[in-house]
């Protein structure tokens, strides 16, 4: 991410970003980005409206133009009624929305985001993701780093797993689902003292891939109501079940498996 956005040197193979050499070409190709770092760099000194204001000159752009994308900003990051608030007693999605204002002042092709709605609360992620979608149908670039796949699927055409810096797979979210996963999950609990057991009986049914967790087990399949039924026909009762489709998390923990990585 640093080397895409111009800070730091490649270090192998080549990179070029808008057509140009981010070490000859540093300064004209970030003059095209928008950063949204993964920690808010917010001047809490300032207001609202004075974050936009001082970012606008980094860019060396007219205070009549600053002011006018200004305005236009705060109302597309539904921050106009707060724009003469201090920064500090802001909420977090509100910090997060006005760092992503301050990102679009001027006007980037490319907006690179790292983790963007990381420490939101729901209703916070979906506004940014609300926001960041109409970015994309503006056909601004977003490139971003998230660890929650649900904002990947919501987000992103083209993702690229990473694991150990290395790239794992990637494709469209529906390509890596069909090439890693299953159409569905189904989800099973039982009691702790019967889970051994439960688990050698559905063995037995092959499913397509089973993984035990410490309070559940999950198992792939095309139908999963159909293997459902199959499980129950070997007397095996689980405490609760859940069918449900195959998600990018699914196809994560496929790719990177389940052991912490710090």
């Amino acid at each position: 991410m640093r080397m895409l956005g111009c800070v730091s040197p490649p270090t192998s193979g080549d990179l070029t970003i808008l057509g140009g050499d981010p070490v000859r070409d540093g300064a004209a190709i970030r003059a095209r980005l928008g950063v949204v770092p993964q920690e808010d760099t917010l001047d809490n000194e300032l207001t609202v409206r004075e974050n936009l204001l001082v970012y606008g000159r980094y860019f060396g752009l007219p205070r009549r133009l600053i002011n006018q994308r200004t305005d236009a900003l705060l109302d597309f990051v539904q921050l106009s009624e707060r724009a003469g608030d201090q920064v500090d007693p802001l909420s977090g999605g509100m910090k997060r929305r006005l760092t992503i204002a301050r990102s679009l002042i001027n006007e980037p092709d490319i907006l690179i985001l790292d983790e963007p709605t990381t420490g939101l609360d729901p209703q916070a992620r979906h506004v940014v993701w609300d926001r960041l979608f109409r970015l994309k149908q503006r056909g601004v670039t977003l490139i971003l780093t998230t660890h929650y796949m649900d904002e990947a699927e919501q987000l992103c055409d083209r993702l690229v797993v990473m694991d150990h810096g290395k790239i794992a797979a990637e494709g469209t979210p529906r390509e890596l689902i069909a090439a890693y996963s299953t159409p569905e999950v189904l989800e099973l609990r039982f009691a702790p003292e019967q889970q051994d057991a439960a688990v050698e009986k559905i063995k037995d049914l092959s499913p397509e891939r089973i993984e035990v967790t410490a309070d559940r087990v999950l198992l792939y399949a095309a139908d999963s109501e159909e293997f459902l039924a199959r499980v129950r026909q070997t007397g095996v009762t689980p405490l609760t079940e859940l069918s449900r489709r195959s998600t990018l998390e699914d196809v994560f923990l496929q790719l990177t498996g389940r052991t912490l990585i710090e």
